[in-house]
């Protein structure tokens, strides 16, 4: 079985397999006692400190641990929030941060009489502009939220950029680094931090926050004595230590791995398209994480097609709305605007076998083949041929049919209409909203907006 889904959970790391072992036997006890075994407890936890503080490049008393990367999110947010209440309650955000950021946001700040939470947009690669999100800072803004790493589709953040722009408003900047913090330290003048440990292969309920010296920060909830007062209850010690020790071993190899997977990830950039007809890979080309690709297919459901993939032992994920149990399109392929059927996301774990990447370029084309064939797609680009001699306008039906159903319906009778005739495309389907746009720019046609479920299209070509 090839698993590719390592931005969801990375393998333990053979590291945090040997360090949770040891600090089993090890580190059990209180650390806060003082007698023999809670100061050798003590011992592993200021080391696990001290450890994790060096990757991500703050002090050892600049970080405390968590539960998970969620819980250093919400946490982060809070104490922020309520260390700066006399400022105001703006927030901004952008709008393909990960759910546990923009939850946060709207449910802390949205809900408030006068408050606001401001979703940054961003362009078709998924990154911000630091000019538009200098923009967005006010007066009243409390904190400002990126992620250093898209989680779906791998592109970088100008974390840097946006930072000194933060700094420049004097508004604290909330760094989500939980994709990026394996391949290296995040770069700029940030004041928050947080990542989760089973991203780059520690074991799972292991969260860090970082709070840089001299930021407002107010923890919230019923709290205790241990790390530093911002997180209640006993340290899930071993865990910890598993978790600094996979970090610094993931760093040390991370220029390697990183040259290699990005080799085994541009092929895959590559050649997906040339192999599979109607393809569109989303995110930056350059300014990415090396082990993460995403494509969207059309005339694909992403389900049918994950499963497909999972039949031949491969292990993926995607942002398709037919995998969601919303039945709408991930937010951030809605965002950037691009393609949503039959989404795909690649992310290489360390040590993936360049045969593997083969054999996936070897089964994609004829899976998604079969995909198509059962839900009756067109087998070549409509359009193109001589005008005919119809009516210069029909309308498509496709209430209460989902994705991608509505675009196959369009594919099959664009070619009915002249050059310059219209069709009319009847959808209630979330996902409609991008992928008949999305369709129109993949085929040269024009896409003329939407009317409540009505999407117009014209035939140009």
């Amino acid at each position: 079985m090839a698993y590719f889904d390592s931005a969801s959970s990375a393998p333990l790391h053979p590291v945090a397999h040997q360090a949770l072992q040891a600090a089993l036997d090890e580190g059990w006890a209180d650390p806060a006692r003082l007698y023999r075994e809670g100061r050798r407890a003590r011992l592993l936890l200021d080391a696990a400190r001290e450890a994790a503080a060096e990757a991500v490049g703050c002090r050892p008393d600049e970080l405390v641990f968590t539960p998970s990367g969620t819980y250093a999110v919400h946490a982060a947010m809070a104490g922020s929030l309520a260390g700066r209440r006399r400022v105001g309650d703006h927030v901004v955000v952008s709008a393909v941060e990960h759910s546990s950021v923009l939850h946060a946001g709207h449910t802390r700040v949205g809900g408030r009489d006068g408050a606001a939470v401001t979703e940054v947009p961003v362009d078709r690669t998924g990154a911000v502009s630091p000019k538009t999100y200098a923009a967005a800072l006010r007066a009243d803004t409390a904190l400002a939220c990126l992620q250093s790493a898209n989680h779906e589709v791998g592109t970088v953040q100008p974390v840097a950029a946006v930072a000194e722009a933060c700094r420049a408003a004097g508004v604290p900047l909330l760094v989500d680094a939980a994709q990026s913090l394996g391949w290296g330290p995040v770069d700029g003048a940030w004041s928050l931090l947080t990542a989760s440990a089973h991203k780059w292969g520690g074991p799972a309920g292991v969260g860090l926050l970082a709070v840089r010296k001299g930021v407002r920060f107010a923890p919230q909830g019923p709290l205790d004595e241990r790390e530093s007062g911002r997180v209640p209850g006993f340290e899930n010690l071993p865990a910890i230590v598993a978790a600094a020790a996979s970090l610094r071993a993931v760093r040390d190899e991370a220029e390697d791995e990183a040259a290699r997977l990005r080799v085994l990830v541009d092929r895959i950039r590559a050649r997906v398209p040339e192999l599979v007809p109607d393809v569109e890979v989303v995110g930056d080309p350059v300014r990415r994480l090396p082990h993460l690709v995403t494509f969207s297919c059309l005339y694909v459901d992403g389900e049918t097609l994950l499963h497909e993939l999972d039949r031949a032992d491969f292990s993926v994920s995607s942002g398709s709305s037919c995998t969601s149990s919303t039945l709408t399109p991930s937010h951030v392929l809605r965002a950037m605007g691009v393609l949503s059927e039959g989404n795909v996301r690649v992310s290489l774990p360390s040590g993936t076998a360049e045969a593997e990447v083969d054999r996936f370029l070897e089964v994609l084309p004829g899976l998604v083949a079969g995909v198509r064939e059962r839900l009756g797609a067109p087998a070549a680009p409509a359009g193109g041929g001589a005008a005919p001699e119809v009516a210069g306008s029909l309308v498509v039906n496709a209430l209460g049919k989902l994705c991608p159903v509505p675009v196959i319906e369009l594919a099959k009778v664009i070619g009915d209409v002249p050059v310059g005739g219209t069709v009319t495309v009847l959808s209630d389907d979330e996902a409609a909203r991008l992928d008949i746009p999305a369709w129109c720019q993949m085929r040269g046609h024009e896409y003329g907006g939407r009317d409540g479920t009505a999407f117009l299209v014209r035939r140009l070509v």
